[in-house]
């Protein structure tokens, strides 16, 4: 997995509630051989002209601010393959669907869960910059800053902040304790040697000879 980094750029307001995987991602844009996953992100709403990304402003939009539950509905994946092919590295939002938050993590997408009051400064000074001012996430840091001396700290559980940081899926994270796992091991092959043992398939010890 690739490394999380600072990023800089144009935020998008996308503030409604209950924004499922079908919107992100409609189904009628996840087939065929070769697919532009970012091209058919909210392709049906994008056909509209005052539709936010659909504006030029936004055409390099980094960072996507939306409501609550952003992500429910079906498990697809294809909808942070969709955000991560416009080019959005960064979802703030009021709360996520479960499974898209995980499919946002295991893809090196930053999303972050806000209480209502930075929420709403968030909100307004978003709406504000209009998309010609760019704001700043900075992961390691765990803050957002944009412009007017905009600042917004947030949280991330450690575990998720040291995988973004370090481009370390579930197994790379596991492998950090390969040391310690190794130890493990190796008492257990002192103190239990029975468990060591493996026999062949089918073998029973009551009618082994």
């Amino acid at each position: 997995m690739r490394r999380f980094e600072p990023v800089t750029g144009v935020a998008a307001l996308l503030d409604r509630d209950d924004i499922d995987t079908d919107q992100i991602l409609p189904a009628a844009n996840m087939r065929g051989a070769k697919i532009d996953y970012g091209a058919g992100l909210f392709a049906n709403w994008r056909r509209e002209p005052e539709f936010v990304l659909s504006q030029p402003r936004y055409a390099r939009t980094r960072i996507l601010v939306a409501g609550s539950n952003f992500g429910c509905g079906s498990t697809r994946e294809h909808a942070a393959w969709a955000l991560d092919g416009f080019g959005i590295r960064v979802i703030l939002a009021r709360g996520f669907g479960e499974v898209f938050r995980e499919n946002c993590l295991r893809n090196a997408l930053l999303p972050v869960t806000l209480a209502a009051e930075p929420h709403a400064r968030l909100v307004a000074a978003v709406a504000a910059a209009d998309g010609q001012q760019a704001f700043h996430v900075d992961l390691a840091a765990q803050r957002m800053t944009g412009p007017g001396d905009f600042s917004l700290d947030f949280d991330v559980a450690p575990v998720e902040r040291v995988a973004l940081l370090e481009g370390l899926d579930d197994i790379g994270l596991t492998l950090r304790f390969r040391e310690a796992i190794a130890a493990h091991e190796a008492a257990q092959r002192q103190s239990r040697p029975w468990l060591q043992r493996m026999d062949p398939p089918g073998w029973n010890p009551r009618v082994a000879g």
